[in-house]
C-alpha cells in the first residue's frame, strides 16, 4: 500500500468533535463542537507561567472559542465536516470551506469562490485572575489573521476576558484566509495560494504514510489510524523539549513521559530511526545531577517531584536501555549506544543507591506515580513499597546494559551486569516468592501486600526463574478466574476483592503491560500462549474506532476516563501488527 491508500482509509475516520485536527509538530488543536456548527482551538501547552499548577492545562478553556462561518450579512452558516488527515472540508449552503495547516502555528481556510463570507470567533489572548491581594494579567499567545481576498468587514469588539472578531471577505478563486497563533518571537508565515497549501499538507502526510511497512488487510484500518496518531501527537522542539518528540496524547497528557517515550520508539523505529532515538534522547537530556530521570518534560519545565497523593520525587520505571536495544535490532547504531550508555549507568546507580532503604539489594518505590500504576491497590497501604515488578524492570534494564556493553566492546562491564541481573533474580525469589500462593508479593514494611495483580507475575520476564516457579506463574496467567477472562490481561486479578474492571490501574487492560507479557512468554518458550495474547490484544484494539489509554476488562469498551488518541497503545498496536503480519506471511 502507498500513502494515497492510507489517506483514503482515513477519509472521514477522524471525528473532530472527539479528536483534534492537528499537524505533526503543532501545538494547535482544532475541534468541532459536538452540538453546534462551530469550531474551537485549544493549545497543547501547559503554560505554567500563567498558572503554576502543572495540571491546570487540563481544564483551561480554548484559546479560540465559538468560531462560526458566516455569510455576507453575518448570519451563521450551519455545516457538516468531512475529514482527512491533511484537510477538513466544511460543507455549507454557500459551498465548501476547507481548512489545512499552513505550518505548525497557522491554520488556513479556503472560502467558496465568488462568495462574500468569512468567520466570527472569540479569542482570549490574555489570562487574568483575581488574587487574594490583587490580580494578574498575563499574555497567553499572539494571534494574527489575514487574507489574500478583498476585506469587506473587519471588526474587533471587546468581550469579557477577550475579543470578538468578525472578518468577512470577498473570496476570489484560490483565496486564503489564515489564523496564526504565535509566540512573540516567532516569524509570521507569508500568505500563499490555498491550492499550494492544500497540496503541501497532503504531501507531508503522503510522505509519512509512504514510509510505513505493509501489514495484513485485517489490521489496516486501525494501523493507518495508529500511524496518524504517531504523527499527530508529535510536538516540535520548544523550551525544554529539545528534540521532536511525542506526547502520549495532545488531549490529556501534554509533555513527554519517561516510559511512554520508550514505548513510542517501538513504532518510530520502523519509519525513522533517528526520530526513534530522539524519543530516548529527549528524556536523557534532562537527567538530574544524581542520575535520576524526571517523570515528565514539558515546554516550560520538568516534573521530578510532586505533592499528591504524597509529596516526593517521581520518575518512571527504568526501561530506556531495553527500548534502545529494540531500536538497535532494526537500525544498528553503535555510536548511539555509546552515547546513552553512561547516562543509563548513572540512572541505574541512582535506583540502587537512593531507593533501597533497608540495604537488601532490592529497590523500592517512594511515590506511587513512579510506578506508572498511579492508583493501583498495590499502593493502598502507603509508601515505600518493594515491588517484584520494579525489580524486574531493573533486571531487564541491567540485562540490556550487559548487551549494550558487549556491543560497544566493554566485556568486563558486560559480565558484571550479567552477575548483577542474576543476583536480583535470586533476591526476588528469596524476598518476594510465596511458594504456597505461587506469587511474588509486593512488600510493605517487609510484609506482603496481598493484592493479586499481573505485577505479581512479572519476574517471569527475566527468563531466569526455576522451571517450577515459571510453571506456577504461567498457570495463574492462564486461569480465567484470575487473568485469562474475556479480555486479557486485567491489571488486578478478577477474583481479587480489589478488582474494578473500569478504573484505571485497578482492573482495566493496558496494551503496554500485555506487550511486556508477550515478550516474557516468548523468552520462556511459551510461543503459543504469547501468540494468543498478542492476537487478543490486537483484536481488542481493533474493536474500537479510536485508540485508547486502557480498556474495560469485562467488555473491552474503554471506560469514560480513558484518554483517546493514545500514544503507546498506538505504538504497541503497530509493533504487534507488524510482528503478526510477518509471521503470517
Amino acid at each position: 500500500m502507498n500513502g494515497d491508500d492510507y489517506l483514503n482509509i482515513l477519509h472521514n475516520h477522524i471525528d473532530t468533535s472527539q479528536v483534534p485536527f492537528s499537524e505533526r509538530g503543532s501545538r494547535l488543536l482544532v475541534f468541532r463542537y459536538s452540538n453546534l456548527s462551530r469550531l474551537y482551538i485549544k493549545l497543547a501547552e501547559r503554560l505554567t507561567q500563567l498558572e503554576p499548577n502543572i495540571e491546570a492545562y487540563l481544564n483551561r478553556a480554548p484559546f479560540i472559542q465559538d468560531l462560526c462561518l458566516i455569510d455576507a450579512e453575518s448570519h451563521e452558516l450551519e455545516f457538516t465536516v468531512t475529514s482527512s488527515p491533511h484537510c477538513l472540508q466544511i460543507h455549507t449552503r454557500l459551498g465548501d470551506f476547507e481548512l489545512v495547516f499552513q505550518d505548525e502555528q497557522t491554520i488556513a481556510f479556503s472560502l467558496p469562490a465568488g462568495k462574500i463570507c468569512g468567520f466570527r470567533f472569540h479569542v482570549f489572548p490574555q489570562y487574568w485572575r483575581i488574587t487574594e491581594q490583587g490580580g494578574k494579567f498575563m499574555s497567553v499567545r499572539n494571534l494574527i489573521y489575514n487574507t489574500t481576498g478583498e476585506v469587506v468587514r473587519n471588526q474587533i469588539n471587546p468581550v469579557e476576558g477577550g475579543y470578538e472578531v468578525e472578518f468577512i471577505v470577498s473570496a476570489e478563486p484560490d483565496c486564503t484566509t489564515t489564523i496564526g497563533i504565535y509566540h512573540a518571537d516567532r516569524v509570521v508565515s507569508p500568505l500563499c495560494k490555498f491550492s499550494d497549501l492544500r497540496q503541501a499538507a497532503k504531501k507531508r502526510w503522503l510522505s509519512w504514510f509512504d514510509q510505513i511497512p505493509d501489514v495484513n488487510r485485517k489490521y489496516v484500518r486501525t494501523y493507518a489510524y495508529a500511524w496518524w496518531v504517531m504523527a499527530n501527537n508529535l510536538i516540535s522542539p520548544q523550551g525544554n523539549v529539545i528534540y521532536e518528540a511525542m506526547t502520549p496524547s495532545k488531549l490529556g497528557y501534554v509533555g513527554l513521559w519517561l516510559w511512554d517515550n520508550a514505548m513510542h520508539a517501538l513504532a518510530y523505529r520502523y519509519v525513522d530511526a533517528e526520530l526513534a532515538r530522539n524519543q530516548i534522547r529527549s528524556i536523557l537530556a534532562h537527567q538530574l545531577p544524581n542520575g535520576m530521570l524526571p517523570d515528565v518534560i514539558y515546554d516550560e519545565g520538568i516534573v521530578s517531584t510532586i505533592d499528591h497523593p504524597i509529596s516526593g520525587e517521581v520518575t518512571k520505571p527504568p526501561i530506556l536501555a531495553w527500548a534502545a536495544l529494540k531500536l538497535h535490532e532494526t537500525d544498528p547504531n553503535i555510536d548511539f549506544l555509546r552515547e546513552i550508555y553512561v547516562p543509563l549507568v548513572r540512572l541505574n546507580a541512582w535506583w540502587v543507591s537512593m531507593n533501597d532503604d533497608d540495604g537488601d539489594g532490592l529497590v523500592q518505590y517512594n511515590h506511587p506515580y513512579s510506578s506508572g500504576l498511579d492508583d493501583s491497590p498495590l499502593w493502598d497501604e502507603g509508601m515505600p513499597v518493594e515491588s517484584p515488578e520494579l525489580n524486574t524492570y531493573l533486571c531487564i534494564q541491567i540485562m540490556s546494559l550487559a548487551k549494550i556493553a558487549e556491543i560497544i566492546q566493554m566485556d568486563a562491564e558486560a559480565a558484571m551486569w550479567k552477575r548483577r541481573a542474576t543476583a536480583i533474580v535470586t533476591r526476588m525469589i528469596t524476598h518476594f516468592w510465596d511458594a504456597d500462593a505461587g506469587l511474588f508479593w509486593v512488600l510493605k514494611d517487609h510484609q506482603p501486600v496481598r493484592v493479586v495483580t499481573p505485577f505479581n507475575l512479572y519476574p517471569l520476564w527475566t527468563g531466569q526463574l526455576p522451571e517450577e516457579i515459571n510453571n506456577r506463574l504461567i498457570s495463574h496467567l492462564k486461569d480465567p478466574e484470575m487473568f485469562w477472562g474475556p479480555y486479557v490481561l486485567p491489571t488486578v486479578a478478577r477474583n481479587d476483592p480489589h478488582y474494578d474492571p473500569d478504573t484505571m490501574w485497578r482492573g482495566p487492560v493496558w496494551a503496554n503491560i500485555n506487550y511486556f507479557f508477550i515478550e516474557a512468554l516468548k523468552i520462556n518458550g511459551e510461543n503459543t500462549l504469547a501468540k494468543e495474547l498478542r492476537d487478543r490484544t490486537l483484536e481488542m484494539i481493533l474493536s474500537q474506532k479510536d485508540i485508547y489509554e486502557y480498556y474495560g476488562a469485562e467488555t473491552g469498551i474503554p471506560p469514560a476516563k480513558a484518554v483517546n488518541m493514545f500514544g503507546w497503545t498506538s505504538a504497541v498496536f503497530i509493533d504487534l501488527a507488524i510482528q503478526a503480519s510477518r509471521e503470517e506471511d
